[in-house]
């Protein structure tokens, strides 16, 4: 029997496109700003991972909180859509006010300023933003095939974006005549993109009701529906072990991303190239980017995602360890190669991970009968600002215990060292965890044991 279908062709684009104006502000952040904080502001590396990794506390709060929020939520635009639409004005407004501390303050008030505006944009308003984003898989379709195509929609966009602003954002601060006012010019037009994008977005779904959203549910009569607190919604989070492992392979994914991202400074002192970030990133968004168009098609042929994915991590591991030994043979052309073998062994797990977490929540309703599709998805936003942020506060630290001088033309042995660690190694052995993580991954067996358990 097939699945009934729910969206149109210009539906699963337009909700795609809303991952624009997520990665006009990942991007810039995560592959930017510490470069930006160090040589044009000025700032010290080790200082700027710290208060980075400090802000990562209020994250996790915030996650749960909003994704209980929006499974709360009762509106006529939905229980997502009002959170993405109005939490992305915030997310310009703090995305630029990063790029325009004063100069002529204390070195203590630009911190103070550069901790608020991070804190703020990520705790609060790219939370709302992003979690109902990616609730929004399970809340206007219930159709899976439909769910990994939106997945790798998103992805498309995701990682075409990415591989846009790291291939013309060192273009634009110089065309712009450099230095912070250059940078603040950049910030400006990308928020303004990302608003553009994100309210596109946002009008071309519409969210399924509650009643649609039962029909033909298989519910165990076992359990009662009841009403949940914050506290119970993180309880039936840390009581579902796939969920766990979701997100503790979103958070490395994001880790390893961000870990990528600063190859500007691998590029810039390595290489001698700071350009060359733009080529390295068309050889992991352009396979990338590929591979999500062949994801649908091939969880069909793997009768799943769990095969797949387990498969295309361990292609993605041995690609990782290719850039590894070519990095230190010196040979920029291999690199590139394997660099782009990697990326597509890892470009279904990008492509199915909103249907993987989708599931996931359903198997929180068959042992529970609590629906918690918003709160189950916060495990992307923690992923992604908890993962960016640990890999960017990470490069802080290290970047300042190997005694990296920013701005400086030439850097010491010990910073060259630290440099080939972060962009080589780090990188290959994140991969590896992840494809240890997802031998163990299989939901959806686990799901299909429940059902037949219930019926």
């Amino acid at each position: 029997m097939e699945e009934k279908t729910y969206l149109k062709w210009y539906n699963k684009i337009g909700y795609g496109s809303g991952d624009i104006a997520g990665n006009v502000v990942y991007a810039l952040l995560s592959a930017f700003v510490m470069i930006f904080l160090t040589d044009t502001v000025g700032m010290n590396a080790g200082i700027v991972g710290t208060l980075i990794a400090v802000s990562k506390l209020f994250d996790g709060v915030s996650d749960i909180f909003f994704g209980s929020m929006i499974d709360k939520t009762h509106s006529k635009m939905g229980k997502a859509r009002p959170w993405m639409f109005y939490g992305y004005f915030g997310c310009a407004i703090c995305l630029v006010a990063i790029f325009v501390i004063p100069a002529d303050i204390s070195a203590f008030a630009q911190y103070a300023w550069f901790f608020i505006a991070y804190t703020l944009l990520n705790a609060g308003f790219y939370t709302a933003n992003n979690i109902a984003y990616s609730a929004l898989t399970a809340l206007i379709t219930k159709n899976n095939h439909e769910r990994v195509q939106m997945g790798s929609i998103r992805f498309m966009f995701a990682f075409g974006t990415s591989m846009l602003i790291q291939t013309i954002t060192v273009g634009c601060v110089a065309f712009f005549g450099g230095g912070a006012s250059a940078w603040r010019t950049v910030a400006i037009i990308y928020a303004i993109v990302g608003v553009v994008s994100n309210t596109i977005s946002v009008m071309s779904v519409k969210e399924l009701t509650s009643e649609e959203l039962a029909e033909g549910e298989t519910k165990n009569e076992d359990v009662q529906e009841e009403k949940y607190s914050l506290i119970d919604a993180f309880k039936l989070l840390v009581h579902n072990k796939y969920y766990l492992m979701i997100c503790a392979s979103y958070i490395l994914m994001q880790v390893y991303s961000a870990t990528l991202n600063m190859g500007i400074y691998y590029m810039t002192y390595v290489l001698k190239n700071a350009n060359l970030l733009g080529v390295f990133s068309w050889a992991i968004n352009i396979p990338m980017i590929l591979g999500l168009l062949f994801t649908p098609a091939l969880v069909a042929k793997f009768k799943g995602m769990y095969r797949l994915n387990f498969y295309g991590y361990t292609l993605g591991t041995v690609g990782r360890l290719g850039v590894l030994i070519a990095g230190y043979m010196g040979s920029v052309p291999l690199m590139l190669a394997c660099t782009a073998i990697a990326a597509i062994g890892m470009s279904p797990l990008q492509g199915d991970m909103n249907a993987l977490i989708a599931t996931c929540s359903e198997y929180t309703y068959l042992t529970t009968g609590k629906r918690v599709d918003g709160t189950m998805y916060s495990c992307t936003s923690l992923g992604t600002k908890i993962g960016g942020g640990i890999g960017t506060a990470l490069a802080g630290w290290l970047l300042a215990i190997s005694g990296y001088v920013g701005g400086a033309a030439e850097q010491s042995a010990s910073c060259m060292n630290m440099l080939h660690i972060m962009y080589l190694w780090i990188p290959m052995i994140i991969n590896l965890l992840i494809t240890l993580i997802l031998t163990r991954l299989n939901v959806e067996k686990a799901n299909e044991e429940l059902r037949q358990r219930i019926e």
